[in-house]
């Protein structure tokens, strides 16, 4: 009986969920989540951000491609996690995120947000990536568009457990969107990769710009993606790591 006993208390610590401990829950981190241009699975997506209870999460719906940047005098929140796929951003609000990672406020770039402010070349070295929306010669070299597909099963590797972003997620395999053909800027710091053939192997890196730290997560098409044990932990620990308070 006691063999027993030991064997099911085992089997259920195994399946717990991840849950935030109390010492994180006690301090609150002031999120931007900021989403438009692109159709997702709000309850799903939302769903998760509201699982957090360290987490204090104000989300944005873009009317105008990048307003969010327009007045930054009163910026409340530790942390932006970008979910958009917009692409107008004045000059001025270009200088004004800028001003804001100069203050050290972390970004989490999420999914088709790598697709976001293509015509920025800043932004490229803010995500660490370029995704080509179509055909384009840059420099003499002919860049193809990027390649996408959804519901495809994702084998997704950790490429450092050590990672603060990477605590605790093991190896796990999700039904999600990919993109292929993406170009890696240099100084990207690899976290997570996938063997899919239709996937390019890179698919969620950190960075530093400025005095901001920057973590950017491929995978995110949804809705269950949003369910999975392992990218809710990295989601939440990438939000942490960039607002440093991990």
């Amino acid at each position: 009986m006691k063999c027993f006993f030991m064997i099911a208390v085992c089997t259920v610590v195994l399946f717990v969920p991840f849950r935030q401990s109390d010492a994180l829950a006690e301090e609150t981190t002031k999120v931007l989540i900021v989403t438009g241009g692109h159709g997702y699975d709000e309850a799903a997506f939302e769903g998760m951000f509201r699982s957090y209870p360290s987490l204090a999460c104000t989300f944005v719906a873009l009317q105008d491609d990048s307003e969010v940047f327009e007045d930054i005098s009163d910026w409340p929140y530790d942390a932006i996690v970008l979910y958009n796929m917009t692409q107008n951003i004045s000059e001025k609000r270009r200088e004004n995120f800028i001003l804001l990672l100069e203050q050290g406020v972390g970004v989490v770039v999420m999914h088709h947000a790598m697709a976001a402010f293509t015509g920025w070349p800043e932004y490229r070295k803010i995500s660490g990536v370029t995704y080509w929306l179509e055909d384009r010669e840059e420099e003499g070299v002919l860049y193809p568009r990027t390649q996408w597909k959804i519901g495809v099963d994702m084998p997704l590797h950790v490429e450092d457990p050590e990672h603060p972003v990477m605590e605790g997620v093991q190896d796990f395999t999700v039904h999600d969107e990919t993109y292929k053909g993406y170009r890696l800027e240099p100084g990207n710091h690899l976290l997570l990769s996938c063997s899919e053939p239709r996937s390019q192997k890179e698919v969620a890196w950190t960075r530093t710009y400025a005095n901001a730290r920057v973590c950017t997560i491929q995978p995110g098409h949804g809705p269950s993606i949003f369910e999975d044990p392992n990218y809710r932990r990295m989601v939440f620990q990438a939000i942490e790591w960039v607002a440093r308070k991990r």
